[in-house]
């Protein structure tokens, strides 16, 4: 337990002004370098958190919970399935769905894309699209109306807007009197969606469920029944135990099959950042130490005399350990403090930035996102103020051991 002496005297020694300005200089450096890290770790982990949390948000507004599908071929028995799915507690959302790759040309442009076909009062019910809508509704996607609904880029990349025709070519071919011919079929341009994800966005192509059952020939069968569950985490339990209680042999998967490695990586890569901006925080810590020592060196005759007075060696270690853990601690609130403010603001602040030099720092076309999120959580706050304030306190330990062990007789030799 620290006494009140070696704290009066070593709150004293951090107010004063000290003869060695170089020893001023090193004290101010290293606070400053310790708010710099912890700054730069609160905001660095709040933006990966707001990646992480974007990409998830987005990436499952998109992929379903889970999925159910037939081994072999496409779903015959899908309509008697929907109520049995929908009676269950767990689902708040189930809707059958196609998936084709398809070719859509648009005159003289021609782009590869995944066809999915929905049934528009379901669809709402698994995945974000009907409020991603930027022109158009699903209602339009009537059956038989051969409509069709892209994403932002895709439309952009065909020069199309609503009212406008593009042909969808598939891979299956068909024999006529002019030879093999691919099949195509001709599609209205019913509205325009925008998730953000240049993924969907540039690829995707939505159809009423019925019109992809002539496209793809699958007569009453679908690809498969998508799935919304009420806990997200518990959809790879779920997914089994509905394969378990379905009459039948299915095909199952969910989210996690997919997308398990993507949300694996990004949890890797915060915690080998947050060690990499610890290092930050180590080096402003070894700064500490360079402080102390020199301010122990400086202040030989004080603690000599000290020492002379009856002072213990703890006393003395005492005193320096709160001088040195001061600096820390200080250091650790500014750059708290900044830290925060930084990761409320960033994305006011980095708009900003991007508008005053006429850049634009992440781009779309290389991330799956567009724009810099930020997502302040408490507990990497706590854990990153904790572990800062921790190395202060350590890297105090020797230089107040060294003052400890000063020799009163040798320190007085020269005064």
């Amino acid at each position: 337990m620290i006494k009140p002496l070696p704290l009066f005297i070593g709150l004293r020694y951090t107010r004063a002004r000290r003869r060695n300005r170089f020893v001023s200089f090193i004290s101010a450096s290293s606070m400053l370098g310790i708010a710099v890290g912890v700054m730069a770790l609160i905001t660095v982990l709040s933006v990966m958190n707001g990646f992480e949390k974007e990409l998830r948000e987005r990436i499952l507004g998109m992929v379903s919970h889970g999925t159910v599908q037939a081994y072999n071929g496409a779903m015959e028995d899908w309509q008697s399935l929907l109520p049995v799915l929908d009676a269950r507690e767990s689902v708040i959302g189930a809707a059958p769905f196609i998936n084709g790759e398809v070719m859509i040309t648009r005159g003289a442009s021609v782009t590869g894309a995944l066809v999915r076909g929905v049934d528009p009062q379901r669809e709402p019910s698994v995945s974000r699209i009907a409020s991603s809508l930027v022109r158009g509704e699903l209602a339009d996607l009537q059956p038989g109306a051969f409509r069709v609904i892209l994403g932002s880029r895709l439309a952009a990349e065909l020069g199309v807007l609503p009212g406008d025709a593009v042909s969808l070519i598939t891979p299956e071919v068909r024999a006529s009197a002019a030879g093999i011919l691919p099949r195509l079929r001709r599609f209205e341009v019913a509205g325009i969606f925008e998730v953000d994800m240049a993924q969907y966005d540039g690829s995707l192509a939505l159809i009423h469920i019925a019109d992809a059952q002539r496209l793809f020939r699958l007569g009453s069968g679908v690809t498969g029944i998508r799935l919304e569950f009420s806990d997200l985490l518990s959809a790879p339990g779920q997914v089994r135990t509905i394969a378990r209680e379905l009459p039948g042999d299915y095909l199952i998967s969910d989210w996690t099959m997919q997308h398990r490695n993507f949300f694996r990586a990004v949890a890797m890569e915060k915690t080998v950042m947050f060690i990499i901006l610890m290092l930050i925080v180590g080096v402003a810590a070894f700064n500490i130490i360079s402080t102390l020592v020199m301010a122990v060196q400086d202040k030989q005759s004080d603690i000599a005399i000290l020492r002379t007075l009856g002072a213990p060696p703890t006393t003395v270690m005492g005193i320096f350990i709160i001088q040195g853990s001061l600096l820390g601690i200080v250091g650790t609130l500014i750059g708290a403090a900044a830290g925060i403010g930084l990761a409320l603001n960033v994305e006011t602040i980095v708009p900003a930035i991007e508008q005053l030099l006429n850049v634009q720092f992440i781009s779309g076309d290389v991330y799956l996102i567009s724009e810099l999120p930020s997502d302040l959580r408490l507990p990497d706050v706590v854990r990153i103020t904790v572990s800062a304030m921790v190395l202060s306190v350590v890297a105090t330990l020797y230089p107040a051991w060294r003052a400890a062990r000063t020799a009163p007789a040798e320190a007085l030799r020269y005064e």
